[in-house]
């Protein structure tokens, strides 16, 4: 941002001496954004610290002890520039913390700048919070039966030797690795002495594991062999491996579900391990970690996989930070806040992003980053190949690579041998609800019906999607008369009613309807009478739950978390869920799996033959100009979740728009034509990806004063608008109030990225304009406008 490092303070602390001409630039874990590189300190003598380096600085007339981290040493001119007398020095460093690499630290430095956040809060949000708490990690020892032992113990062991063998070979192999503990309690022996014996023998492996990478082998050891590689597969090998011995390039796979994306990322993976560099493998879902880890764990199983997630415990991300840290991990898998392992300095050899058109890449807080733009960034700093991958491409790298050829493109145009291309069916709901016979909400009509009794029935599986949790989004009053809507008290947007089972004191099941507020998650019971005029409420609409209680109505052999599972945000309470919910149904207990979004991606189970789509127009006419994007992606990717076995898939998708172009042309497969058409509408009116975007979000308690610091924002902004820069508002956000506060949006549009980040960086220049934290909000590249 061009501003001189800070005089941190007009009173020097009382601190060991310091070296005459060393100083460090420190970012503080404070809202400070004058300064892009942090607040100057000096280094007193004594102490060895370096780039990377956590460290503890006084802060404030109070000199308050701060967390900060080292970006970088003060150059000569900068100290010559301050009266060096009045810097104060760093108090100490963790010696517990290891040094963030450089790569790490320059990314930070883009980040803060690229996406407006302050550096120190940008490594707040980049670093676990067990790292900079320092949490311990927990580690257990897990026993592995040796490849070359026998199945009947060898002669010469001891008792208690021969029994621990004989209770391991016991053990199916889907749940090996066993914890030693375990191991022992089974086995009746006390003590580990025999254990360790046998491994010095080698006839059993132990090793240090988490609970969370024991339980990723375990899923590992049931795969089966690879499959044989298609020429389109190997083509696209090729041309990503041949342009990584000439550092970054980016590349982006187009290839339609079921071609076989992740063989060619675990292709790739190979070839970076076999060069003796690491690969790091991002997945837009914690949900789609435990597959992708279980197929890398089987196919390197001499190799280290890290696991970086906000799904796991404290303990367990600090452990696989450090892993990373020290260099022993081989290949970092997680979702998008994986980007940001530390690996060591020129050792990262691919970044791959799976999925890349997906939402859930990008922050929804400061630093509001997408996993996507920051891996690649990742990948130029590291100087290797970036290889982003969809089905459905993100019509931003669709232009990048078809149009402005920033990426190479690389097509799998056909489904890998074996599987079957779906056949998509559009219902038109309007017609199927008048066969209905009764008078409650029928949410899954005949067609859907008659499918999945025929897919129960001859044993396949079937993924039902309803991208809308809860049980029913419209509570009103009976009388038509009234126009009693129940709405949030501390936002513009209605509640949902949810409904849960309980067991009571007596031992009696009973029903609990609540309603909550999905935007502020505030919750209040269900009324029973109309506030206004005292008849009785009803709620309409659809949510996950009234799917799962009309499945069971009409399929009662389904059964609510046994043969019939709900996978969405209220019923998956982490990583646990999520891996537990998956095994399950790939064992098939599970028959049918019904969800929100978070199914409809990633997910490869041959024995599904159906999916149902209980409404493709949730998102159609939201008020956002990705909505007709949102839903070709989301009718297509779950589409393709069938068809992946010896039995042929279908899909049905159910809708009051059966003519509406994403759902017409996600029928077909047809992305190419409908990128087309969306391009166009796009350039036509100037929005991303054809123009870059950044969104001021203004947010008060009061709505006069919100539009007032709307206004004073765009007045002080103006006099910096030059060039392509185009600034549209002061507005009332699409939901005007959430949380009890009123937001006003301000949109910028400039043609290039360069542009905008111009536009940013002086508007960030001027002092108090743009006041970072609970007033504004800045949102670069937003993929969200409610």
């Amino acid at each position: 941002m061009g501003s001189p490092p800070l005089l941190e303070g007009l009173f020097p602390a009382e601190t060991p001496a310091v070296r005459a001409e060393l100083h460090a630039l420190v970012a503080v874990e404070r809202g400070v954004d004058r300064y892009p590189d942090g607040l100057l300190y000096a280094v007193p003598d004594g102490l060895d610290v370096g780039e990377g380096d956590r460290v503890t600085v006084p802060l404030g007339g109070g000199n308050q002890p701060t967390d900060g981290t080292i970006v970088r040493f003060a150059t000569s001119a900068e100290v010559d520039a301050l009266d060096c007398s009045k810097v104060k020095s760093i108090l100490a460093r963790d010696a517990e913390a290891r040094r963030l690499p450089g790569e790490l630290l320059q990314l930070a430095r883009w980040l803060s700048g690229y996406y407006c956040c302050p550096i120190g809060m940008t490594l707040v949000g980049m670093l676990p919070a067990a790292v900079r708490k320092g949490i311990g990690a927990v580690t257990r020892t897990y026993v592995h039966r040796a490849e070359t032992a026998e199945t009947a113990p060898p002669a010469g062991l001891s008792k208690k030797q021969a029994e621990l063998l004989t209770t391991l070979a016991a053990i199916p192999v889907h749940e090996q690795p066993v914890e030693l503990r375990d191991l022992m309690v089974r086995a009746g022996i006390a003590t580990s002495g025999p254990m360790r014996a046998l491994a010095a023998k080698g006839l059993v492996r132990l090793e240090h594991r988490t609970a969370i990478e024991a339980s990723f082998e375990r899923a590992g050891l049931e795969s089966g062999p690879p499959p044989t590689l298609t020429s389109a597969q190997r083509t696209v090998i090729d041309a990503v491996d041949d342009n990584s011995s000439t550092g970054f390039s980016q590349h982006l796979l187009f290839g339609v579900t079921g071609s076989g994306k992740t063989e060619v990322y675990i292709q790739l993976v190979q070839r970076v391990l076999d060069a003796g560099k690491k690969a790091m493998v991002l997945v837009p879902e914690i949900a789609l970690t435990p597959q992708t880890a279980g197929r890398l764990v089987s196919r390197f199983p001499g190799r280290r996989v890290a696991i970086l997630h906000s799904g796991l415990t404290a303990a367990q991300r600090h452990h696989m930070w450090d892993c990373v840290a020290a260099g022993d991990a081989d290949i970092i898998l997680g979702a998008r806040s994986a980007v940001f392992a530390p690996v060591p300095d020129g050792t990262l050899g691919i970044v791959i992003v799976d999925e890349e058109h997906d939402s859930s890449y990008k922050a929804d807080q400061a630093p509001r980053y997408h996993g996507r733009d920051v891996a690649i960034r990742r990948a130029q700093l590291a100087k290797c190949p970036v290889l982003l991958g969809s089905g459905t491409p993100s019509l931003e790298s669709w232009m990048n690579a078809v149009e402005r050829h920033v990426s190479t493109l690389h097509r799998l145009p056909e489904r890998a041998p074996g599987l079957n291309v779906p056949r998509v069916d559009i219902v038109d709901f309007n017609k199927e609800r008048k066969q209905f016979t009764d008078r409650r909400v029928n949410v899954i009509g005949p067609t859907l019906r008659a499918a999945l009794q025929a897919t129960l029935a001859s044993g396949g599986q079937a993924v039902i999607l309803l991208n809308r949790r809860g049980y029913a989004n419209y509570i009103a009053c009976v009388d038509p008369h009234c126009d009693w809507v129940l709405r949030c008290d501390q936002c513009d947007a209605g509640m949902i009613c949810h409904r849960d089972k309980y067991e009571s004191h007596d031992g009696a099941m009973g029903i609990r309807d609540y309603t909550r507020c999905h935007h502020c998650e505030s919750e209040v019971r269900l009324p029973k009478q109309c506030p206004r005029c005292g008849k009785k409420v009803t709620v309409f609409g659809l949510g996950t739950q009234r799917v799962e209680e009309e499945l069971h109505r009409l399929f009662p052999s389904l059964v609510e978390g046994a043969t019939m599972l709900r996978v969405d945000a209220d019923a998956m309470h982490g990583e646990r869920d999520f891996r537990d919910a998956l095994g399950r149904f790939a064992a098939g207990e599970v028959k049918v799996l019904l969800g929100t979004q978070m199914i409809s991606k990633g997910l490869d189970f041959p024995n599904v033959r159906l999916v149902g789509v209980i409404s493709a127009d949730t998102a159609l006419h939201l008020p956002d100009f990705r909505a007709a994007e949102r839903t070709f992606q989301l009718v297509s990717q779950v589409s393709g979740r069938c068809g992946r076995g010896a039995a042929a898939g279908r899909a049905i998708i159910q809708t009051f728009q059966p003519n509406a172009p994403p759902i017409l042309r996600a029928s077909k497969h047809d992305f190419e034509g409908f990128a087309a058409a969306e391009l166009a509408e796009r350039v036509r009116f100037g929005l991303p990806p054809a123009r870059r975007m950044a969104r001021f979000v203004v947010r008060d308690a009061g709505e006069t004063r919100c539009r007032q610091l709307a206004e004073e924002l765009v007045a002080g902004i103006q006099p910096h608008i030059s060039g392509s820069v185009e600034v549209r508002g002061p507005a009332p956000c699409p939901i005007a109030r959430i949380a009890g506060r009123y937001r006003q949006q301000v949109e910028v549009f400039a043609d290039t990225a360069a542009e905008l980040t111009r536009f940013l960086t002086a508007v960030r220049n001027v002092p108090g304009l743009l006041v970072l934290g609970e007033v504004v909000a800045v949102d670069v590249d937003p993929i969200a406008l409610l």
